[in-house]
This record gives structure tokens, C-alpha cells and sequence, in this order.
């Protein structure tokens, strides 16, 4: 990766959420958070957003953002910021992750090779996120479910109703 030394210290929690997360949470900008699915790595997590790939508006421009990591239970257990860095296609770092991130994209028509020279081609954003700063966790995260109304999305269509319902025939 990069010759930079890195000296955070992140909290046991933080370490083990990294370790087994396949979906994150990720906010950045003060909006709303998106469900991305992510590859752990070296203590971080890497994304891929962009044309074809998951939405999160303005986390490829964004040099920080907040990530929210689920438990075996499935409810939130540890919110931290997230320090972005976009690995750039061309550069030591791309040629590193962006292979593993194609070999663990699931559904992908052709083959991780294809996958990352498409994201190269299409400008596709591929982030990674380090902690840094305080994480929150335990009695410190929020009460409530933090759930709100679904976002408006291309891809849901309103479904008209039947006409008519079927009905049984009796003899």
C-alpha cells in the first residue's frame, strides 16, 4: 500500500466489527447514511461506488465520514468516524485492492479482471475507510431505531393493482 506509517489506535471493538463486516452503514457530508457492502482489509474497509455499483452521494469526494457496523445479532454495535481515502486507478494501491474488492463482488457479470478495468473505465470510486477518531458504542449510541421513510429510488416502480381478483368457482 502506501509508504506512510499509520499510528492510530482503534478500540478491540472497532478491530473485530472491521474484521467481520460485509455491510456497513457509511454517512458523509451530514446526510443520510447508505448501506454499502464492504471488503475488510489490513484494519479497514473498502467500498465501491459509482455507475453500476452501489450510490452513496458525495462519499468519493468526501475526506471524512461516519460508519455504523452491525453485531452477530444484527443490531448496530459501534459507530465511528472514518478517515476517506480514494484509491485512484494507475496507482500501487489500486493494483492492490481493487482485484480482491472484484473478486468478492457478488452478481458481477465477467470476471474480476473485467470488473476492475470496468470500474476504471466508468470512473467507479473506490474508497477506503480507516478510523480515526472516537468510536461510539454501548450505553453512548442513540436509544431509538434511527429508521426513516425509504429514499425515492429508480429502481422501485409502483405496482398497479388487478383488476379483478380471482375468483374460485364452486361446482
Amino acid at each position: 500500500m502506501s509508504d506512510e506509517v499509520d499510528e492510530r489506535v482503534t478500540p478491540p471493538l472497532v478491530d473485530e466489527a472491521v474484521k467481520k463486516a460485509a455491510v456497513c452503514w457509511v454517512s458523509s457530508g451530514g446526510g443520510p447514511a447508505y448501506a454499502l457492502w464492504c471488503l475488510p482489509l489490513d484494519g479497514t474497509l473498502l467500498v465501491v461506488t459509482g455507475p453500476g455499483e452501489q450510490a452513496a452521494a458525495g462519499l468519493a469526494d468526501s475526506e471524512t465520514a461516519e460508519v455504523t457496523l452491525r453485531g452477530d445479532h444484527g443490531g448496530r454495535i459501534v459507530t465511528w468516524s472514518a478517515r476517506v481515502t480514494r484509491l485512484r486507478p494507475g496507482t500501487e494501491e489500486w493494483d492492490t485492492a481493487a482485484p480482491l474488492v472484484a473478486a468478492k463482488r457478488l452478481n458481477a457479470s465477467g470476471t474480476a479482471v473485467d470488473l476492475v478495468e470496468r470500474w476504471a473505465a466508468q470512473g467507479c470510486a473506490l474508497n477506503r475507510l480507516t478510523p480515526a477518531g472516537t468510536a461510539v458504542t454501548g450505553a453512548d449510541l442513540p436509544d431509538g431505531s434511527l429508521s426513516e421513510q425509504p429514499r425515492p429510488a429508480p429502481v422501485v416502480r409502483a405496482v398497479r393493482k388487478p383488476f379483478r381478483l380471482h375468483r374460485v368457482r364452486r361446482r
